[in-house]
């Protein structure tokens, strides 16, 4: 039998993502909690948590753009090092800010049984939807370390849970799956930003070589196998 080595990634539950106070509130967001935490105490070979780590003139903040509207605009970004790679981008309400409460994981989360806390979206000239690394690929301008992190542990599988389900959850699953891991979203233990969206973003996830699953299925069971 093929060995298996799972590592959960619990992505963003952070206070400015959950309700009631967050200033990017998902809706549900700190509902998941007590899942989350059913799948922490179970036994994987690593258990990472990663965090929006803001500075203030994050370059997703309407605010710092002029005239711009959280939600409902968007701004182009180029690569720092490239301007000719440039993606286009929507913009949020601040959140996550370094040092800030609202950058703060949730009490309810049990933070005891993690291994590592991992800061994302540190650069302000650059959106950090993934764990992993920023979309620019010419050069890319930031990586986490965190494949790295998963191959010294000698992961086999990786399964992803947290906020917001249709953005750096979405990009956490993809971008595992591109890394070469059997990744599994475990839907239960995820909210997103827009649910009436959420059915065709589970098609690009899954399209993406990752698998939607439930924590009733047979890959969430197969977890109490692990060593």
């Amino acid at each position: 039998m093929a060995e298996f080595r799972p590592a959960l990634i619990v992505v963003d539950l952070q206070e400015d993502f959950c309700p009631p106070n967050g200033s990017l509130a998902v809706a549900g967001g700190r509902d998941i909690a007590p899942l989350v935490n059913s799948l922490l105490a179970s036994p994987f070979v690593t258990k990472i948590a990663t965090k929006d780590w803001h500075p203030h003139d994050h370059v997703s903040f309407a605010a710092n753009h002029e005239g711009k509207a959280p939600f409902t605009d968007s701004v182009t970004i180029a690569n720092p090092y490239n301007e000719s790679e440039t993606y286009k981008s929507q913009l949020w309400p601040v959140h996550c800010v370094q040092d800030t409460p609202g950058a703060e994981l949730i009490p309810e989360l049990h933070v005891a049984q993690l291994d590592t806390v991992l800061e994302k979206g540190t650069d302000p000239r650059v959106e950090m939807y993934s764990p992993f690394y920023d979309p620019f690929t010419s050069p890319q301008v930031c990586d986490s370390g965190l494949a790295r992190i998963l191959r010294e542990k000698q992961v086999t599988d990786v399964y992803v849970v947290g906020l917001a389900a249709d953005f750096c959850v979405k990009n956490a699953a993809m971008d595992a799956a591109k890394e070469g891991f059997k990744t599994f979203l475990v839907e239960e233990c995820t909210r997103a930003v827009d649910p009436s969206a959420w059915p065709e973003c589970k098609k690009e996830i899954e399209a993406s070589g990752a698998k939607v699953v439930s924590m009733d299925g047979p890959e969430v069971r197969r977890l109490m196998t692990a060593q």
